[in-house]
């Protein structure tokens, strides 16, 4: 890496942001919703970016964790009454606790076991959610009422359900994680994931505690899910328990590797990228699926690296 990469790579990341600022002046309302969406759901395929791009575990259970968010501060309102920034609390920690316990017991295994041991802990958490319907609301899920969404500071108030708040509450959540996320991945911590994703003996070899290395990243990752869990429920109003399913799970793997495992930037473009091809394609046929379909093969047949891994590859090698 060059030594002017570390500024060109936080400028363009302060750029990124800075235009998502100024769309939020120019898009129509329902771009305007989309765009929110979009960003907080970037941030759960960030949050799967840490775990599979830079430490190269394939996992089939985060949505455990988005879940967890989901619920834990859709709970906190609806049954309990809190307060946004604590619902939102409430949501993250139990994203944190959960994806240590997971950790703890997942990362025993390697490879495909490690896939299949949290596919089968996510299954768990989904039917435990169908379980306790009466708490839970099961298949229907629940609506977080309107007044229990309004952020109150001193004399001010903000409400989640106004869509300009919305907005840069969503933007505000992704820009922060966005540059956690960078900083991280080029530290020397961020460096040492890299090493075990590469050569995991190797690096044993050269006195890292590669279990401890790969269980932090593991919550690292489940926290960044659990954000924008949390942060889906209080901001659109649904807790449902679709969004727990091994679908969701399989999701944020698909935008990731769309837009670039292992790229800072990869699972926005990649979430993005389906987000708009599937809202196009929708509107002119039932058949949308085949159009989305014949446009994935394209393009993993012409950027297999995903969208920006194969930027950096073949243009620009400073991207992080």
């Amino acid at each position: 890496m060059s030594e002017a990469s570390p500024a060109k790579a936080y400028a363009l990341h302060l750029g990124v942001i800075g235009l998502l600022f100024v769309l939020s002046f120019l898009l129509p309302d329902y771009y305007h919703g989309l765009l929110a969406r979009i960003m907080v759901l970037a941030v759960f395929a960030m949050g799967y970016n840490m775990l599979f791009g830079y430490v190269g575990l394939l996992s089939l259970g985060h949505a455990m964790f988005f879940g967890a968010g989901l619920y834990g501060a859709g709970l906190a309102v609806i049954q309990l009454g809190w307060s946004v920034p604590a619902a939102f609390a409430a949501g993250l920690g139990c994203g944190v606790v959960l994806s240590l316990i997971i950790g703890l017991l997942a990362l025993r295994t390697t490879g495909v076991a490690f896939m299949i041991v949290t596919m089968m802990f996510a299954q768990v958490f989904y039917l435990a959610i169908l379980y306790f319907a009466a708490w839970t609301g099961g298949d229907q899920g629940m609506v977080v009422p309107q007044p229990a969404r309004v952020l109150t500071f001193g004399a001010t108030s903000l409400d989640l359900t106004n869509p300009t708040v919305r907005y840069m509450t969503a933007l505000g959540l992704f820009s922060l994680v966005l540059l956690i996320t960078l900083a991280v991945v080029r530290s020397r911590y961020g460096r040492v994931l890299v090493a075990i994703r590469e050569n995991e003996e190797r690096t044993k070899m050269l006195g890292y505690d590669t279990f401890s290395n790969k269980l932090a990243a593991v919550v690292v990752s489940g926290a960044i899910c659990a954000a924008s869990g949390a942060a889906y429920a209080l901001l659109f109003g649904y807790v449902g328990s679709s969004f727990a399913s091994v679908q969701y799970s399989i999701l944020p793997l698909l935008w990731v590797l769309l837009g670039g495992a292992a790229t800072t930037l990869g699972p926005l473009i990649g979430t993005l990228f389906m987000y708009y091809v599937i809202d196009v394609t929708s509107g002119y046929t039932s058949a949308y699926l085949l159009i989305v379909g014949v446009a994935l093969i394209l393009l993993v047949l012409f950027f297999p690296k995903g969208i920006l891994g194969t930027v950096r590859q073949r243009w620009l090698g400073w991207l992080p």
